[in-house]
């Protein structure tokens, strides 16, 4: 097959450096969070170096999800600097500070309340 075939409407668009960069960085992201072994990562890398055509490079990540299709959840994290500097400052307002935290991590969480324990959670009969 060659590249008249997979572009029916006009010849393939060659790739530029900076895609290829962008591929790789993206095969990189990929196999930090565990979708790709060491492997793959290496032999994708390779083929996104050697490849000709942007055809080429998407073909490389096609089967990944792409970074508009996983939004970012925002992960809240009390921020032990600023707790640590507000205990030396303003005892008072780091409590606040915290109190705030935990307040918006439990709301975050669906299904958690601070007044739902193990015991309340209604059990299905067999």
């Amino acid at each position: 097959m060659n590249d008249s075939e997979e572009s029916p409407a006009g010849p393939a668009l060659r790739a530029s450096d900076a895609e290829r960069d962008r591929v790789e960085a993206q095969l990189q992201h990929h196999y930090a969070v565990g979708r790709l072994t060491l492997p793959e990562l290496e032999e994708r890398v390779a083929v996104a170096y050697e490849a000709r055509t942007r055809d080429q490079l998407d073909a490389l990540v096609r089967d990944l999800p792409s970074e508009v299709d996983e939004p970012a959840s925002p992960t809240l994290v009390i921020d032990s600097r600023l707790l640590i500097i507000l205990l030396c400052t303003s005892p008072p307002a780091a409590l606040i500070y915290w109190l705030i935290r935990q307040r918006t991590a439990r709301r975050r969480r669906p299904g958690l309340s601070p007044t739902t324990t193990g015991a309340d959670v209604p059990r299905r009969l067999p």
